[in-house]
């Protein structure tokens, strides 16, 4: 039973750092800030929780597995929402690629004097 939970404790560090490497490919060559971010939170978060799972299995200690579980916790409640944050800073900044997007829901959801300002050729939906 060691040796079945010592393999699938390296298959998962494995697939894990192949997430965390598909990641760090992704923020480089991928062409903007929002696909970047994804690239940066989505396969990260994942590879993480691989690695971890793999070092739990490997380990085979509560204290270990506990501890695993509140990183991979703070890292899925804290990812996401600093990924959201950037993304609506970077757009308030202007530095979205609009040829990019496909659907812009934010073009009317900000103040015109505290974030981005519309095209002026674009069409604004009255706030609801």
């Amino acid at each position: 039973m060691n040796d079945v939970l010592d393999v699938a404790g390296a298959v998962c560090i494995l697939l894990g750092s192949l997430f965390s490497l598909v990641a760090a490919v992704g923020v480089l060559r991928l062409p903007d800030l929002l696909t970047r971010m994804h690239a940066a939170t989505k396969p990260q978060v994942l590879g993480l929780m691989l690695v971890l799972l793999g070092v739990s299995l490997v380990l085979r200690d509560p204290g270990a597995a506990v501890l695993a579980v509140l990183v991979v916790l703070a890292q899925m409640a804290t990812a996401p929402v600093a990924a959201h944050m950037v993304g609506r800073a970077s757009y308030r900044a202007g530095q979205v690629r609009d040829d990019l997007l496909l659907v812009d829901e934010l073009t009317g959801a900000l103040d015109p004097d505290l974030g981005r300002r519309p095209d002026p050729g674009r069409e604004i939906d009255p706030p609801r």
